[in-house]
């Protein structure tokens, strides 16, 4: 893991190691449950290292170098080193098989096989028990070192995968900003789920409508917050909210939807979105082919910079008429008919996840 890291490579690592490509990824890919958290991804021909990968990193190379002070040459259990812990600490196989529950015999086998691979003896045996040899006192140090670097990493994943297992994941479009709508109802979610559920952990997070249908079908969210006109036969839900769209930034002097469309380059989401699904509505019914094609169109997944473009450089959008209002009310803009208004749904897994849905709406629900 170490290597694979500092690389940024897992062929790299299989070279530097002298094992193969498949014996180092599945290598990780045991760490990384072992741990509980992913620590890189495959990205072309390279690999992508977590956040949480950089944090560790540090301590997973502190470990790297116990480990390789242990042994470079063959791979030992962490159980294997931490009985031999115990019979150096207890200075008797016998004392140290009683304290584990394990026969004497298995135990002295262990040993002696540990003592096979480092090619030292770690034991001097008497008749009054066993007392380390120097080099037994050595790898005692660094082997007791190690499993409190790796105590340190699995207590870490063990608290990760309790809050995990109990948590609530919800997926959500991108609110527009903290006067939004969206914004609006999930802040008075999350209060209020935190006050009356405060053992239940609540996870949310923002992406594209299609994101979300795709991690309500991996498992990646339990119940999502869709902004589409209606739901895919595999989802049940029901619609928390609605808001009517506008044409926003509309230029002086262009007064019918057709015109403001075509008056100045248009900002929209991809059509990845929900709102954009909506938006290319709005223009099959406003422009014929012509006009289609001379809109000039940009697409950016980001209602921030989509905001900033209408506010500072001239464009327009397709935007919920609220939220735009309550971030600069002089902004001009044109309604449009509320057979375009955006529906939110709270939606989830056909056959699963109901009452959880259920649970939600009720919290999402004014106070």
């Amino acid at each position: 893991m170490d290597s694979v890291l500092r690389s940024r490579s897992i062929r790299a690592t299989a070279r530097s190691l002298g094992r193969p490509a498949s014996t180092i990824a599945a290598s990780i890919a045991r760490f990384e449950t072992e741990i509980s958290v992913r620590l890189v991804e495959r990205a072309g021909s390279g690999l992508v290292v977590s956040l949480e990968a950089v944090r560790l990193e540090p301590e997973i190379g502190a470990a790297a170098e116990l480990a390789l002070a242990i042994s470079a040459t063959h791979a030992i259990k962490l159980e294997a080193l931490e009985r031999f812990t115990q019979v150096a600490a207890l200075g008797s196989i016998r004392r140290a098989a009683r304290s584990m529950g394990l026969g004497q015999p298995q135990l002295t086998r262990q040993i002696a096989q540990l003592e096979a691979m480092l090619g030292h003896p770690l034991l001097q045996r008497g008749s009054g028990g066993s007392s380390v040899t120097p080099h037994g006192a050595r790898i005692a140090a660094a082997a007791e070192a190690l499993l409190t670097a790796w105590r340190g990493l699995a207590h870490a994943s063990e608290e990760r995968f309790r809050k995990t297992a109990s948590t609530t994941r919800l997926g959500s479009v991108i609110p527009l900003g903290y006067e939004s709508e969206i914004a609006r109802l999930l802040a008075n979610l999350a209060a209020r789920w935190l006050r009356e559920r405060p053992r239940a952990p609540l996870f949310v997070s923002s992406t594209t409508a299609d994101d979300l249908l795709a991690g309500l079908k991996s498992g990646l969210f339990d119940v999502a917050f869709l902004d589409t006109e209606r739901l895919p036969a595999d989802l049940d839900g029901e619609i928390v909210g609605q808001t009517p769209l506008a044409v926003v930034g509309v230029p002086e002097g262009h007064d019918s939807i057709t015109d403001a469309l075509l008056a100045a380059p248009l900002a929209v989401p991809s059509a990845r979105s929900g709102l954009r699904q909506r938006i290319n509505r709005i223009l099959d019914e406003h422009l014929n082919e012509t006009e289609r094609g001379a809109v000039r169109l940009i697409e950016i997944d980001s209602i921030p910079v989509i905001l900033n473009l209408v506010l500072h450089h001239g464009f327009v959008s397709v935007l919920p008429q609220a939220s735009v209002a309550r971030i600069r009310s002089d902004l001009r803009q044109l309604p449009l008919a509320n057979r375009y208004d955006m529906n939110f749904w709270l939606c989830w897994p056909r056959g699963v996840g109901e009452p959880l849905g259920r649970a939600l709406i009720a919290a999402m629900a004014e106070q």
